[in-house]
């Protein structure tokens, strides 16, 4: 498990650079009235695949863990420890809901005709993704 969570930990770091780059290009794109090409596109899409990569380790990990014993129980017990509060609940439904957030600017851009809207759509909803992964992360074991 331990190289599970190794992956885990450090391909944090790959999503992170991805989401930043996808994010500043999308913002360059926006207020600089470019057009939206194969390159945004390249890069919007990388951050996605590499965001749902990091989604999927994490979700193999979750159910591997030796943590997920403490909902037997119940859940008093899991909610009143901070540090399995994080690591079995917050820490899971918010990066969830920050994958969905960046896979809904994804979608959304597709559907946009102009390339400023397009870039909207990706800048603004990968950044909301971001700070919502940023908001959970357990800084204190981050490596």
């Amino acid at each position: 498990m331990s190289i599970l969570q190794n992956i885990h930990s450090y391909w944090a770091y790959i999503v992170l650079l991805m989401l930043v780059v996808a994010i500043g290009n999308a913002l360059l794109g926006k207020f600089m009235n470019k057009s939206f090409t194969i390159k945004d596109l390249r890069i919007s899409l990388f951050a996605l695949i590499v965001t749902h990569i990091q989604l999927l380790v994490g979700l193999i990990l979750y159910f591997v863990s030796p943590r997920l014993s403490a909902w037997q129980e119940g859940v008093g017990a899991v909610m009143g420890d901070a540090s399995l509060r994080l690591y079995l609940v917050e820490h899971p439904v918010t990066n969830i809901l920050a994958v969905v957030l960046i896979t809904m600017g994804w979608s959304m851009h597709k559907r946009q005709a102009e390339s400023g809207k397009k870039f909207l759509r990706i800048g603004l909803f990968y950044f909301l993704g971001t700070v919502l992964l940023l908001s959970r992360i357990p800084w204190s074991e981050w490596p």
